[in-house]
């Protein structure tokens, strides 16, 4: 049934875009000559790079694909504001981080009808005097095909989260990410790794990327083209090639167990009560340890159709 749901999603997907790609050069042309209908007084930083994608154990399988991202001021960015939008507004994104200042959003906008974001990141600045510098990130980390996310809160420098969705397949909900993210500027990086209790340190993801001349890519709807469906295929693709060396298909928890949202959760309070005990001689677990691994604040949404 899965299966079927999968093909009727991809169908529906690629009629929808199909269609608006075939209205994209009218639209290109009515913007052309009536730029007053298209008019947007912001625009979002432009990066391009690569994704890097290894897995060690239990088998080695790697590769990485070119992707484009695109870097919005929150406060600003009013084409993320619809209701139907699924980021976090600039406001929002403070009061969970805890911060006051700017809030940017690194992410791969929706094209022709469709959107595949396995990753986007807020950058959450705050001030020390006079200077305003990133002191915490909010992840969004969506998965494929179901469309579900998992949103919690991260030290850029580095911090370990307790993995809280089930993103592939081809993984259980064993072990912890451990995640870092750079300041963006005219390059930037974001690296995940996945420690297992059993395989150790054996997956790994990075997102590298620099900052694109605005004058290179003036039409953001072309520079955009198709790029989430480009991530759709390559991740549908290399889990085909999973299956074909043999890694064992692991069914989605909720089917088994309803309750792996909140163990996820008890997992990341155990994780910070570990990593307070490396700084404390007693050995104990006091209940503001959860400051010096940061509280990730888990929140989860919902599964999309066909899968809801």
């Amino acid at each position: 049934m899965e299966l079927l749901y999968l093909l009727l999603s991809i169908i529906s997907s690629s009629l929808t875009s199909l269609a608006l790609s075939l209205l994209l050069p009218f639209r290109l042309i009515i913007r052309r000559f009536f730029p007053t209908l298209f008019s947007d007084n912001y625009s979002p930083t432009l990066y391009e790079g690569d994704v890097w994608h290894e897995r060690r154990r239990p088998v080695r399988h790697s590769f990485h694909y070119n992707v484009r991202y695109a870097l919005f001021d929150l406060d600003r960015a009013s084409q993320l504001r619809s209701p139907s939008s699924n980021y976090l507004s600039a406001d929002a994104a403070r009061k969970i981080a805890g911060t006051f200042g700017l809030v940017q959003l690194l992410t791969i906008p929706a094209s022709v009808g469709y959107e595949q974001n396995p990753l986007s990141v807020y950058y959450c600045y705050d001030f020390e005097g006079t200077e305003s510098k990133l002191k915490k990130c909010i992840a969004q980390v969506t998965n494929t095909p179901w469309g579900e996310q998992v949103t919690f809160v991260f030290n850029p420098s580095s911090d370990v989260v307790a993995k809280a969705l089930h993103v592939s397949p081809f993984m259980d909900m064993l072990g912890n990410w451990n995640i870092k993210a750079t300041v963006p500027g005219n390059d930037l990086s974001v690296v995940i790794s996945v420690q297992h209790p059993h395989f150790g340190d054996h997956f790994c993801a990075i997102l590298k990327a620099k900052r694109v001349d605005s004058s290179v890519a003036s039409d953001h709807m072309l520079y955009f083209w198709l790029m989430p469906h480009k991530v759709a295929i390559w991740i549908y693709w290399h889990a085909l090639k999973l299956w074909w060396k043999g890694v064992p298909f692991v069914q989605h928890p909720r089917y088994a167990n309803t309750g792996y949202r909140e163990e996820a959760s008890s997992r990341d309070q155990l994780l910070k009560c570990g990593m307070a005990r490396n700084f404390k001689t007693n050995g104990g677990c006091s209940r503001d340890s959860g400051n010096l691994a940061g509280d990730h604040q888990f929140s989860w949404t919902d599964a999309k159709w066909p899968w809801s």
